[in-house]
């Protein structure tokens, strides 16, 4: 059975950090385009980057280009989403998923493998 699961989600105020995992069972992880989406309440999924098999990244939103930095570590099957000066819009269930695709993709249809979501909730 393949499974992702997230964690480090919680409540930060405005500027502050945190970092997401994406952990892996029943597969490695060094074998698929791992992307990072988020959903906010109302409003569509949202690709927010994408680790791939050979190690390059893809930036799917300018705006958290310069504020999210996605990384692999290959030793723990993890995927890593560190995230920096958030802001109340950061505020969404970010979920990580797999897929078995040559480059990375902002479409979520993509992906086949997604974990159950960590909520991330920015404010004062």
């Amino acid at each position: 059975q393949l499974q992702l699961v997230e964690s480090g989600g919680g409540w930060v105020q405005p500027g502050g950090s945190l970092r997401l995992s994406c952990e892996a069972s029943g597969f490695t992880l060094d074998n698929y385009n791992i992307g990072w989406f988020r959903q906010a309440p109302g409003k569509e999924r949202e690709g927010v980057s994408c680790v791939s098999w050979s190690g390059g990244t893809a930036n799917f939103a300018v705006p958290m280009k310069d504020r999210f930095t996605i990384s692999r570590d290959r030793a723990k099957n993890t995927v890593l989403l560190q995230m920096n000066n958030l802001k109340p819009e950061d505020t969404a269930i970010y979920y990580c998923a797999a897929a078995s695709q040559f480059w990375c993709s902002s479409n979520s249809t993509e992906y086949h493998t997604w974990g159950q979501g960590t909520q991330v909730t920015v404010s004062s």
